[in-house]
């Protein structure tokens, strides 16, 4: 963005390839209200290229759009600068080794515990938008963000979007169930088969805490989620499980193994007791039905946190590479 006798550019990059001439500029001019860059619009005072367009217009990469006089709109050397102020406020000091694979298009990062994924400037959101800070082609409608969720305390693997082709890629893929999850639990209590955890969930917003609803009562919010837990080590009182989402509730494997007899230890809201850490739960492999892009393999694993490689180590008492033989040559 750049302020000039004429008024004020805005050029656009591949990013904004295809998108409608609102759209962006409801992004790009955020503290203006749709009406009134629709009235904008119609009275000639933003144009592209030089030339009045409609709203619904579809924009290209190499489009300029320029504007002028926009009452309520904060003066470009303002906005120009407070950019600067945001992107080195954002530049946080998490460890560039959370960086699992970065392509063109995503960002495939083992997320540590206890960082929250949106929100603040200690979040991993505003990590990745430092860390890209300079490095991707000029956009005004797209901005780097996560394509899923993860808890603040579930550590692992979490995909990030670098372009918005990158973004409706993986996007379509969850939406059509071609992305499998993998997650690593240490849960309380000895499983001793693969277990199917197919159950009826409800959410209370107020309490942030996910329910098993009575399969004999009839909730009309209550949504299906369904699991598979399969042991990969246990002893009398802990099980290391394997756990394949199917569904993609919130606290959905928190909720379902707690209610079916394994809460995740150290998970309190869920019954699991207390622990070091506040519970042992990692995104450990995303999986591919078929190719994604081309430099994106089929299948990506994220390593264990050193908290819970430790714990699992001392509670099995077995070696640290034979707890990853294990881990890889498990398959659902």
């Amino acid at each position: 963005m750049k302020g000039m006798n004429a008024g004020t550019t805005l050029r656009l990059g591949q990013n904004d390839d295809g998108r409608r001439l609102d759209k962006i500029l409801r992004i790009a001019l955020g503290e203006l209200p749709l009406s009134a860059i629709h009235k904008a619009i119609r009275k000639g005072t933003i144009k592209v290229n030089g030339a009045r367009q409609t709203p619904d217009y579809r924009c290209r990469a190499g489009d300029i759009i320029e504007y002028r006089h926009l009452k309520g709109l904060t003066s470009p050397q303002k906005r120009e600068r407070e950019s600067i102020e945001h992107s080195q406020r954002l530049n946080q000091p998490f460890d560039s080794s959370i960086l699992l694979l970065e392509t063109e298009d995503l960002l495939f990062i083992n997320k540590p515990a206890g960082i929250l994924v949106h929100d603040g400037a200690d979040s991993l959101e505003a990590w990745v938008r430092g860390y890209l800070s300079g490095k991707l082609e000029e956009s005004q409608a797209f901005s780097p963000g996560p394509l899923h969720r993860l808890d603040r305390n579930t550590s692992g693997m979490i995909v990030f979007s670098r372009s918005i082709f990158g973004a409706r890629v993986f996007s379509e893929a969850l939406r059509t169930g071609s992305v499998r999850k993998v997650y690593v639990a240490l849960l309380k209590g000895e499983m001793r088969e693969r277990l199917t955890w197919s159950d009826m969930m409800t959410r209370d917003a107020a309490l942030h805490k996910s329910y098993i609803s009575n399969p004999n009562a009839a909730q009309v919010d209550a949504k299906k989620a369904l699991a598979v837990a399969q042991p990969i080590l246990s002893n009398a009182d802990l099980t290391l499980a394997a756990i394949k989402l199917e569904t993609g509730r919130t606290h959905q494997i928190r909720a379902q193994a707690s209610a079916h007899g394994y809460p995740l230890a150290g998970d309190l809201k869920y019954g699991g007791g207390a622990a070091p850490e506040p519970y042992y739960l990692h995104a450990w492999e995303l999986s591919f039905a078929s190719q994604l892009f081309p430099d994106v393999p089929l299948d990506l694993v994220a390593p264990l946190p050193l908290c819970f490689l430790e714990k699992v180590k001392s509670t099995f008492s077995i070696a640290e590479s034979d707890v990853y033989s294990m881990l890889r040559q498990f398959r659902f």
